[in-house]
């Protein structure tokens, strides 16, 4: 499975980015898959995860009710819509996704890794 991330950018606090992960490989309909960020001098941390079958996900407290992660497996894509974006959410955000069923958030849970994608939230 390769994944190409994309739809980054600088935008204003509390404006809003969807940021889209393309995979190509025909395994990747049975894939969960995920979003990680990682800020300048800061580990990698997880932001949100989904299943391969849309009806389990999981998000990392400072992004609850605020990002939406989705997927349509039909056009092997992965979504990932932030809204309200604070300054602190400024980092490069990495798709990613797994081999199995299981929603997960730790990074070494993932098997696959798209290329990063630059969000930059001025105050």
């Amino acid at each position: 499975v390769q994944l190409q991330a994309s739809g980054g950018g600088l935008v204003q606090a509390g404006g809003s980015l969807r940021l889209s992960c393309a995979a190509s490989g025909r395994t990747f309909r049975r894939c969960a898959a995920g979003w990680f960020r990682q800020a300048p001098g800061k580990e990698r941390e997880f932001v949100a995860a989904i299943s391969w079958s849309d009806d389990m996900t999981k998000y990392a407290d400072s992004v609850k009710g605020r990002f939406t992660i989705s997927r349509d497996n039909a056009k092997n894509t992965v979504y990932l819509q932030m809204n309200s974006l604070k300054p602190e959410d400024t980092a490069v955000y990495y798709c990613a996704a797994r081999d199995g069923l299981r929603v997960e958030q730790y990074a070494w849970e993932y098997d696959y890794w798209g290329q990063g994608t630059q969000v930059t939230v001025s105050s």
